[in-house]
């Protein structure tokens, strides 16, 4: 049994090279489930100074407005701990990554919850799951110097604790496909 959070992060929801790879990658994983997480249809708000904050309090501590809070962030992780693997369709817009995944991860890396500090460091908490990445470009190519979005992401998810990454080209998995 293998369940699926696919998130596409293209502000273009017609057309969109990275939806459309990761609409295959999912037939070909062919998992029992599906968690969906649609970036431009659901967008997702910046953190903002009551959130940065709320996120540090104890959780034995939080009262209901700070559960508020907090709701959707914690339900953006519950999405990530059920999954097996995480698909992130992702987009290259001026270098980085869109706005609306970059939302999604500070909503989603949070101290006690998906990493910790330990006196060697950081440790991510969300160990045992993969993540697969389908990148698309127009003009900068994956992993270029100028590619800051996939070693960002990379980063990111290694630093929750997901180590098994893969990183595809939207494009070369288009291509496999129709071959």
């Amino acid at each position: 049994m293998t369940t699926v959070l696919h998130i596409n992060a293209s502000g273009t929801r017609t057309g969109s090279i990275s939806r459309a790879a990761t609409a295959r990658l999912l037939q070909d994983l062919s998992p029992t489930q599906v968690i969906t997480r649609d970036l431009a249809e659901t967008p997702l708000p910046q953190v903002d100074e009551t959130w940065i904050t709320t996120r540090l309090i104890p959780e034995t501590d939080l009262t209901a407005q700070d559960q508020d809070v907090l709701a959707l962030s914690d339900a953006l992780i519950a999405e990530l701990k059920q999954a097996d693997i995480v698909l992130i369709g992702m987009p290259i817009y001026n270098f980085g990554m869109p706005a609306a995944l970059k939302a999604w991860i500070d909503l989603i890396t949070r101290p006690k919850v998906t990493f910790r500090y330990t006196e060697d460091g950081p440790l991510g908490l969300l160990t045992g799951k993969k993540a697969i990445v389908a990148v698309a470009s127009g003009g900068v190519p994956v992993g270029a110097p100028l590619d800051f979005a996939t070693p960002h992401l990379q980063q990111v998810l290694q630093f929750i604790g997901i180590d098994d990454i893969a990183v595809h080209t939207a494009k070369d998995v288009i291509a496999e496909a129709a071959a």
